[in-house]
């Protein structure tokens, strides 16, 4: 069936849906996958220890257009790239713009012949290793000998079977992978010579504490979901692989990686302050006025940069990642699309003195709580779970809630250690309630800038190791606004995360472009809606606006919690739009037990 005008007839190869995070897993393709012969034709990706590589990339020289359009079509069949050259002239051309992986080529093309094709190939340094396979009903071995001895690797007799021809490309683009990645070191992707991400943030890793000049940058290729619609997935990937080659020759002598699909990270070290926003305009402006081929025709990509000077004294990698990628979001709302990290002057609560020692002698001595919420389901259910809420008893017997704490604990920089209290807290009660064989999940409030911090994903890994509890039974809680600024670092963390069964959820959910991004690119098991849903409910673009989020939430396999659910109208409105799960002093208020009767609860 030929498809709809408009609509590609492409589905993305299988491995491009791996994000940067790289145990989320790829969605689900529709299930009519035509395969173009009697026989099926085998899915060729790369071998696992290549990790994410970019699809195999093949140029096909050949005058013939029905030998030229069997070979495109059974090696595109298999997710691979191929480009046909019909024309001699302009193979080197095609070799410059699309860098392929492997060249298969006629043995006698119109004016050149086989050696004549090898050796204007390898005479370019670039391509020196490039494979040539030859395609050819020339029985002569004197005519082979002649082109292997000049340097090309093999030949294919015509006719050739595909999946012959399929094993024959894959084997020797996959080894000439292989080579290169030994010849330009481990940390090197090996079509476009970029760090890899792992490097990177190894080299991040070591260098940014303690570091008083250079800068971090994040350069953002603008419009590719268009691109994408308009040109395909293998397309648009080769133009952006392109891009990011280019981006290597702009940053020169500093590193360069490929953080997810449209952006990427550069690391300059020892540039002084007014360098560092020269180098972001060469960035934008190099990268703009590059031009890609996609499917023939020329086009400019938009670049956004944004960067954080790292005189700024970031305590590790991860925060100063986070403060480019804030930097990178303020440049989208700019005309220049450049922004600059501008470090806090002042911390916006100032420290109580009074409170701060309350909160340290309450570390000493542990004097923190934890108050629970049920959060019930709509649709009735056994199955007991609590938000945990934050309380601090003082050296009088008071209890003070996290509105009262967190902001005086945060300007005082002790959070991080407020959040292991809490989370020490949270494990401790799934253990006990595991050995007592009454399971309950507990939804964990964490600030993002305590899980991105180094080893705290290791230590709470650590922690579940010695216990009873079952993975799915924790859900880390993270705000919104705060996975947002530190969105790059705490895929780290769920990376660690998804292995263990350790659930997130999203908290204070509002839709919109940036929120909706995330709830793609994380693996995410629950969103909590803000709570201005549920407050303005009588609104009819508050309500429409909802039950879209609702549904983009479900598409994606999430569960949809509605909170501060404080009167019957406001329940009945959710769990008509669709939501899950309600929680709110509707349900009950928050309290110190976990004695709720979930069998019996009515909404």
């Amino acid at each position: 069936m030929a498809p709809e005008p408009g609509v590609r007839a492409e589905y993305p190869p299988q491995h491009y849906w791996r994000r940067w995070c790289g145990d989320a897993p790829p969605p689900e393709l529709p299930a009519e996958d035509a395969t173009p012969a009697n026989e099926p034709l085998p899915q060729v990706l790369p071998a696992a220890d290549e990790g994410v590589d970019a699809p195999y990339r093949v140029l096909i020289v050949e005058d013939d257009p029905s030998q030229a359009l069997f070979a495109e079509t059974v090696l595109m069949g298999t997710g691979m790239q191929a480009r046909v050259v019909g024309i001699s002239s302009e193979v080197m051309a095609a070799m410059e713009e699309f860098r392929p992986d492997l060249v298969l080529t006629d043995l006698h093309m119109p004016g050149l012949n086989g050696a004549e094709i090898t050796t204007m190939i390898r005479a370019h340094a670039a391509f020196a290793h490039t494979p040539i396979v030859f395609l050819t009903g020339d029985p002569d071995p004197e005519t082979q000998f002649e082109v292997l001895q000049v340097g090309a690797d093999d030949f294919l007799t015509k006719p050739v079977r595909p999946r012959h021809l399929i094993a024959a490309v894959e084997s020797r683009v996959r080894r000439a992978r292989k080579l290169e990645r030994q010849r330009s070191g481990e940390g090197r992707h090996p079509s476009t010579g970029l760090y890899t991400r792992a490097a990177m943030l190894q080299q991040l890793g070591a260098t940014v504490p303690g570091a008083t000049s250079g800068g971090l940058y994040f350069v953002e290729i603008e419009h590719t979901t268009a691109l994408r619609d308009r040109f395909g997935y293998a397309a648009l990937e080769s133009a952006l692989a392109d891009t990011g080659r280019h981006i290597g020759e702009l940053a020169g002598e500093h590193l360069v990686c490929r953080l997810n699909d449209n952006t990427f990270v550069v690391f300059a070290t020892g540039l002084d302050d007014p360098a560092l926003g020269t180098f972001a305009r060469t960035l934008r402006d190099g990268t703009s006025r590059h031009q890609v081929s996609i499917d023939g025709e020329s086009l400019r990509l938009r670049a956004l940069v944004g960067y954080a000077a790292l005189r700024s004294n970031f305590d590790d990698a991860s925060t100063a990642l986070a403060a480019a990628e804030q930097a990178l979001r303020q440049a989208r709302q700019l005309p220049v699309g450049i922004a600059a990290h501008e470090p806090p002057r002042e911390a916006a609560v100032e420290a109580d003195a009074d409170r701060v020692v309350m909160i340290h002698d309450a570390l000493m001595n542990d004097r923190f709580e934890l108050a629970y919420q049920p959060i019930v389901a709509v649709a009735g259910g056994e199955e007991a779970q609590y938000q945990t809420l934050l309380r601090l008893r003082d050296g009088s017997g008071n209890l003070h809630t996290a509105a009262e704490i967190v902001p005086t604990a945060e300007a005082a920089g002790v959070l991080h250690e407020i959040d292991r209290r809490v989370l020490d807290l949270a494990v401790a009660t799934l253990d006990e309630r595991a050995g007592e064989n009454r399971p309950v999940r507990l939804f964990v409030s964490q600030s993002a800038r305590t899980l991105v911090r180094d080893g705290y994903a290791a230590a709470l890994l650590q922690m579940l190791s010695g216990t009873r509890i079952d993975g799915p039974t924790l859900v880390v809680d993270v705000r919104q606004d705060d996975a947002l600024v530190h969105a790059v670092a705490l895929q780290e963390f769920c990376a660690a995360m998804v292995p263990a069964g350790v659930q997130l959820c999203l908290s204070q959910y509002t839709a919109g472009p940036e929120p909706d991004a995330l709830l793609a690119r994380m693996p995410l098991g629950f969103v909590r809606l803000a709570a201005r849903y549920s407050s303005q409910l009588g609104e009819g673009a508050v309500r429409d606006e909802m039950r879209a989020a609702i549904e983009r939430a479900h598409r994606l396999g999430l569960q949809v919690i509605g909170q501060q659910v404080e009167d019957p109208q406001a329940a009945a409105t959710l769990w008509i739009s669709g939501v899950d799960y309600i929680q709110g002093n509707l349900v009950q208020h928050a309290a110190g037990g976990l004695d709720f009767d979930f069998q019996n609860s009515v909404l």
